[in-house]
């Protein structure tokens, strides 16, 4: 029965992640953690594969239509994937199961679910259809940031904030994506902010794993449920009042870092 709760729980994160598109990572570690009663550090190594694993899918279909900017997604990996490195030779040498460990994973989950609260209701303000085309000529122009700088150091920040948290991939991405590249249609901001959370993750949750911090009878059974799920939620999507669900979202995970925060 225990078994069977985590495929459910899995199922309604895919679910929501394909109607939304608000990272799982924000969600499924919550879950974990006050559901389930799973470690912090056992939660965050194994939600980042998890997410890892569902975003896969989804940067390949969005690669094949062409609307994922790669240049984009190196500049930001330039910072995140050593940024990542570095945070996981930090966790290894105070141990994940480290009390003070424990602490700091708890409160950046906490800080990082209060930022996507606001990354989420913001969008919900300022969201709208924008479309997917972009003439060739203005491409180039959209695509590059006021200084090559910025990309590789909010970068550096998200990676960090991954690796502690298994949040920020998602939401908070898209609204940084949002002030570096204004010109950018939002389809394309979402594409590479997708694109970029799959190699962040896969790294972030590896190094998890190489210290002992993925449970992975519990990974196949939360992906047993999410990929269906966001099947499911990606097919609901255009049925489902997409600001109704977001500020419902919002003040959920509001709550979950509130109480994160105060454990």
């Amino acid at each position: 029965m225990h078994e069977f709760a985590f495929v459910f729980a899995g199922f309604v994160v895919g679910l929501v992640v394909g109607l939304t598109g608000v990272g799982g990572g924000s969600l499924m570690t919550p879950i974990l953690i006050f559901v389930f009663g799973v470690k912090p550090h056992l939660a965050i190594g194994t939600d980042l594969l998890f997410a890892a694993f569902t975003k896969m899918g989804g940067t390949i279909s969005l690669g094949r239509a062409r609307i994922v900017d790669w240049r984009i997604v190196g500049q930001l990996a330039a910072g995140s994937l050593p940024a990542s490195l570095i945070t996981l030779f930090v966790l290894r040498r105070l141990g994940p199961t480290n009390p003070a460990t424990q602490t700091i994973m708890t409160t950046t989950l906490g800080l990082a679910l209060l930022l996507t609260a606001a990354a989420t209701f913001y969008k919900v303000l300022r969201g709208k259809a924008v479309p997917v085309y972009i003439p060739p000529e203005r491409l180039g122009q959209a695509t590059q940031a006021r200084h090559w700088v910025q990309p590789v150091l909010f970068g550096a920040v998200i990676g960090t904030l991954v690796t502690i948290s298994s949040v920020g991939a998602g939401a908070i991405g898209v609204i940084v994506l949002m002030m570096l590249y204004p010109a950018l249609p939002l389809p394309r901001i979402v594409a590479a902010d997708i694109a970029h959370a799959v190699p962040l993750t896969l790294v972030a949750g590896l190094g998890h794993a190489s210290i002992g911090s993925v449970d992975w009878p519990l990974l196949l059974k939360l992906l047993a449920g999410s990929l269906p799920g966001i099947w499911l939620g990606s097919q609901l999507m255009r049925r489902t009042p997409d600001r109704v669900i977001r500020s419902l979202l919002s003040g959920l995970l509001a709550y979950a870092g509130v109480k994160l925060i105060s454990i």
